[in-house]
């Protein structure tokens, strides 16, 4: 709530109001009320947002607990961790009374396994006793939360969310499988009075330290959910395998037993059918019988990717209605994004997932998947040309074994296309590398194909292709010839972009263009932000600058891109694989140590702006790996990164120092220069040395 904004900002839930949305998941978190103290409560943040919800007719449904043990002066095995979170929910019911849904502690067995088997989170045991002990301690909490609610609120609903991923095996691992398919429904059916002195797993509780007469108590008087809340990822579905070799190495696990690979289930061939949000809800519906809703839909991927998973598991439970199961409710998790997820959160790393919002820039930026969230929200259906395409996990190139390469066509979908300029040049290829990587389909168009400085080539090639937006990488790029070729840097990169956002705006189709931090002189001091005035030096400079304000101007939807000194694993023509060529030779390297820009790891750039164009994104956005660096510094970090010799870098001084870095007010998308450089040494595929692949490998194996 702190890291994305949401505490500083009044007007985020007029904002999510908007979308649609009548019912809301919002935390009445009883550490952020009681953080210190169980008699100490502040209540006035709360107060003047469920106030404003109540306004807005959403009715939220209050989540006291969601991961982890709440405050510091509890946790998951302290035994009275029930009666201290009973005690706040006795105290939100008194408080707000209107509220008639609550899920005192979400995801029990999934924060009893991250915090009580595998020791990610406190209080970080790694023991199966420990592991029962927190979940039987989370559902009495649940259970005592439900009793002192409902004696003020006597209609009150347990909304209960949990995730209920399966595991699948070879059949060696299927003892495995069994066990962990077992333990996966122990939350619910210990909330449902089932776990009785005949359930599999009800002596091992009594092994973990429980007494018959606590584990009776919930098969004398269940809290059975009124709803139960499905939260399904793609990770949650597993394949055990062990053919150790035959996945990559972070896959690798064991159970004391047997060692074998762990791997997400949808990147397994066989399983195809088996896997996936509709299988697991029907799963819950005819084990239990009680309505369902998904309570998290939400994937940590490109803008395409998360609205296609969206789309899936909106099909999957309007195909479940149909077929007559309660389903009550599907979820869009989280819609102001996720802060470290992609670590769990044992890493402090800053790494932001956008969701219905993108907050990077501290406000509120509709992205395609909030777009979606409206859409379903206020008409039941969405559409967009990058669903022509199923997703990573039902295409081909999903599987850890050669398959051969093919992209699955969504049913019924013709095809559309995006279409690219620049064929030959490295920004162009790189966009068409990562639209085959993400699903979408696209033209690369040459010269030949469109001249976009031809007002007569580019209709025709648009009427050709007819494609739902274009991307242009194509213009004049050599910065230091630019002055003796001034008539063709301005018109292929001033008349040429202008050209083609006319044709664009003509057709109503969204545009993204590429300009350059040499729009700016570099004396401002700082890094620049999309509202400096423009200040080139150079023809090059002027011809983008030009190029910027004849877009906007045809074609007021039209995104530009401001970026700077791009570097990719695909192309030897860029400044760090020069670097590390040279110094893996043994030559001498010289770098200007006056000049700092804002390098840019191409694929980076990349992702983002095509996150950007589907998100519907205008105007003038700056997109660089965050960090300021001097020319001799990124070379000094490349070699670093990359284990090679730094004495042979020298530095070499302009006259005067100059600062074109970018930065953002718009929101910083791409992540910083240490993340790309080490990816960049990860991710190469041009040898540093031309025909020497053998000594790169040896360098990089020694790194």
């Amino acid at each position: 709530m702190d890291e994305t904004g949401h505490l500083r900002r009044p007007n985020d839930l007029e904002a999510i109001a908007g979308l649609g949305i009548r019912t809301l998941r919002f935390p009445v978190l009883m550490e952020a009320i009681s953080p210190d103290s169980p008699q100490q409560c502040d209540w006035r943040w709360h107060d003047h947002a469920l106030d404003k919800l109540r306004r807005l007719g959403i009715a939220p449904i209050a989540g006291l607990i969601h991961h982890g043990s709440g405050p510091r002066y509890t946790d998951l095995l302290d035994p009275g961790f029930g009666a201290q979170v009973a005690l706040h929910a006795g105290r939100v019911a008194r408080r707000y009374p209107w509220i008639k849904r609550f899920t005192p502690v979400n995801e029990p067995l999934t924060t009893a396994r991250f915090s009580g088997l595998y020791g990610h989170w406190y209080p970080h045991t790694q023991d199966t006793a420990s592991f029962l002990r927190c979940l039987y301690n989370q559902c009495n909490a649940t259970w005592l939360s439900m009793r002192a609610i409902r004696e003020v609120i006597p209609d009150a609903e347990l909304v209960q969310t949990e995730d209920l991923g399966k595991v699948f095996s070879t059949p060696l691992l299927q003892y495995q499988a069994v066990y962990e398919n077992q333990r996966r429904w122990l939350s619910l059916d210990l909330l449902c009075g089932r776990i009785d002195r005949s359930h599999d797993w009800y002596q091992a509780f009594l092994d973990a330290g429980l007494d018959q007469a606590a584990m009776d108590v919930f098969t004398r008087s269940p809290c059975v959910p009124d709803i139960v809340g499905i939260n399904h990822y793609l990770t949650s579905e597993r394949f055990l395998d062990e053919n150790v070799a035959h996945y990559p190495a972070h896959h690798a696990a064991g159970n004391g037993r047997h060692c074998y690979a762990d791997v997400e289930a949808v990147r397994i061939a066989g399983l195809d059918g088996e896997v996936g949000p509709g299988e697991r809800l029907r799963e819950a519906w005819e084990r239990y019988r009680l309505p369902l809703a998904v309570t998290e839909v939400h994937h940590g991927c490109t803008r395409d990717e998360q609205v296609r998973w969206l789309l899936q598991v909106w099909r999957a439970a309007q195909q479940l209605r149909e077929e007559g199961v309660d389903m009550r409710a599907v979820t869009v998790w989280a819609l102001l994004g996720a802060m470290d997820w992609s670590s769990l959160l044992v890493q402090r790393n800053g790494a932001y997932e956008p969701g219905a919002f993108d907050v990077r820039d501290d406000s509120l930026r509709l992205t395609a998947l909030g777009q979606a969230t409206r859409a379903l929200a206020l008409d039941g259906d969405y559409d967009h040309p990058v669903l022509q395409r199923e997703g990573w996990w039902r295409r081909d190139s999903r599987h850890y074994r050669p398959h051969a390469p093919a992209l699955a066509l969504a049913p019924g979908r013709p095809p559309q296309q995006l279409a690219i300029t620049g064929r030959t040049g490295t920004l162009g290829r790189a966009f068409s590398t990562i639209c085959e990587q993400r699903g979408l389909d696209h033209v690369l168009l040459g010269r030949s194909g469109m001249d976009i400085a031809d007002p007569d080539s580019v209709e025709a090639a648009l009427d050709a292709h007819r494609p739902w937006a274009v991307i242009n990488t194509a213009g004049f790029v050599r910065v230091a010839e630019a002055a003796s070729n001034a008539e063709r840097c301005y018109r292929e990169n001033a008349s040429g972009a202008e050209i083609l956002a006319r044709a664009c705006a003509r057709r109503g189709i969204p545009m993204v263009t590429f300009s350059s931090d040499l729009v700016f002189n570099g004396q401002l001091g700082r890094a620049y932000m999309e509202s400096d005035e423009p200040s080139p030096t150079c023809v090059y400079g002027n011809s983008k600058a030009e190029a910027e304000r004849r877009v906007l101007q045809a074609w007021d939807q039209a995104l530009v891109v401001r970026t700077s000194a791009f570097f990719g694993p695909w192309d030897s023509y860029n400044f760090v694989h020069a670097v590390l060529r040279e110094l893996a030779a043994g030559r001498r390297f010289e770098a200007s140590d006056n000049l700092h820009v804002s390098p840019t790891y191409v694929p980076d750039l990349v992702h983002a702006s095509l996150d950007l164009l589907i998100d519907q994104a205008s105007g003038i956005w700056h997109l660089a790996n965050r960090g300021l660096l001097s020319w001799h510094e990124l070379a000094d970090r490349a070699a670093a990164e990359a284990g090679l010799q730094r004495s042979l870098l020298a530095r070499c001084a302009q006259a005067a120092p100059r600062v074109t870095a970018l930065s953002s007010e718009r929101g910083l998308m791409l992540p910083p220069i240490e993340h790309a450089l080490s990816r960049f040494i990860r991710e190469c595929t041009v040898p540093w040395h031309t025909g020497q692949a053998q000594q790169r490998a040896a360098i990089r194996g020694a790194m």
